[in-house]
C-alpha cells in the first residue's frame, strides 16, 4: 500500500514540470479545443492487486469557465475489486495450488461518478502534457460474493463456500485442494449501497490530436452503511466483523486511452 502512495507522489512530481512547460508554451499557441473526450482504462489502487479494475470516463466541454479555465462535465463508471489488508496467498505443496486462508467473501464495487474536470494546463499542439483537476462522486454498489474453495476426499472433489471450511478441512473431513471457480456462487451474492468521492489529477500524454492516452492519479473515500466482512475475525468469542471496515480510503492510478472529438 505504501509503495503505491510513494509511486503516485513520484509520478505527480515528475510530470508537473513537464505540464508547466506545456503551459508556458501554450501562452502563444493555444491548443485546439475538443468538446468530448471518451476513454477506457485499467486501474490499480491501494486496496487491490496490480490490476484492481476497469473504468470508463467521458468529459464534455461546458460553455462556462472556472476562474478563466475551461471546465468539463465529468462522468465515469468503474468496477473494482476491494481486498482485505490481511489477504495472503497460501500454497498447498502437495497440490501446487494456492488460496487465501480465512477469506470468506469477495467485495466488488461498481462506482458511477459525476463531477467536474477543470483544465489546469493546456497542451501546445501535439507537444507537452495537458493537466486537469477532477472532483467527482456518486453511489457505490457493493457486490459481496462468496469465496469458494475446492475440497477433496478420496476420489471425490467439490466446491464449497469458504465459510464451511475450518482451516484446511471441512466438518466432513474433506481437505482443501485449492480455490474454487471464480464464477461459483455469483447467484448467492449480496448487495449493499454506499457513497464515494474522489479528487484527482489527469495527465494527458498523447501525441496524436484525435487520440488520447494518459494517467489519472488521485485519492478516493468510500462509505457503506455496515461493515463488509471479507475476512471474518476468528478469535473465539469475538465479533466476526472486527478487522473489517465500512469506510475505505485509497490512492489510485488509472491508465487510460481513448479518443477526442
Amino acid at each position: 500500500m505504501k509503495t503505491l502512495y510513494i509511486l503516485i507522489a513520484m509520478m505527480v512530481g515528475s510530470l508537473m514540470p513537464l505540464a508547466q512547460s506545456s503551459y508556458a508554451q501554450s501562452v502563444d499557441s493555444e491548443d485546439e479545443e475538443y468538446t468530448t473526450i471518451t476513454t477506457f482504462g485499467v486501474t490499480s489502487n491501494t486496496n487491490s492487486s496490480l490490476i484492481g479494475g476497469f473504468s470508463f470516463r467521458q468529459s464534455k466541454l461546458l460553455s462556462g469557465t472556472f476562474r478563466g479555465m475551461p471546465q468539463y462535465r465529468y462522468i465515469s463508471v468503474e468496477l473494482v475489486n476491494v481486498k482485505h489488508p490481511k489477504e495472503i496467498q497460501q500454497s498447498i505443496s502437495s497440490f501446487g495450488a494456492r488460496f487465501i486462508d480465512g477469506k470468506e467473501n469477495y467485495l466488488f464495487v461498481l462506482r458511477p461518478q459525476y463531477g467536474r474536470e477543470v483544465k489546469l494546463f493546456q497542451r501546445s499542439g501535439d507537444e507537452g502534457i495537458s493537466v486537469s483537476g477532477i472532483v467527482a462522486g456518486g453511489p457505490s454498489l457493493g457486490i459481496i460474493k462468496p469465496y469458494y474453495l475446492e475440497v477433496s476426499f478420496s476420489n471425490s472433489t467439490r466446491q464449497v463456500p469458504a465459510s464451511q471450511v475450518n482451516g484446511f478441512s471441512t466438518p466432513a473431513g474433506e481437505t482443501v485442494t485449492g480455490k474454487g471457480n471464480f464464477f461459483q456462487g455469483i447467484g448467492e451474492s449480496k448487495l449493499t449501497v454506499g457513497l464515494n468521492v474522489k479528487a484527482a489529477l489527469s495527465f494527458e500524454l498523447s501525441a496524436f490530436r484525435t487520440n488520447t492516452t494518459g494517467i489519472e492519479v488521485g485519492f478516493l473515500a468510500e462509505a457503506f452503511p455496515n461493515k463488509i466482512v471479507i475476512i471474518p475475525n476468528s478469535i473465539p468469542g469475538g465479533n466476526r466483523t472486527d478487522g473489517n471496515r465500512n469506510f475505505f480510503t485509497s490512492g489510485y492510478i488509472t491508465l487510460f486511452f481513448g479518443s477526442k472529438k
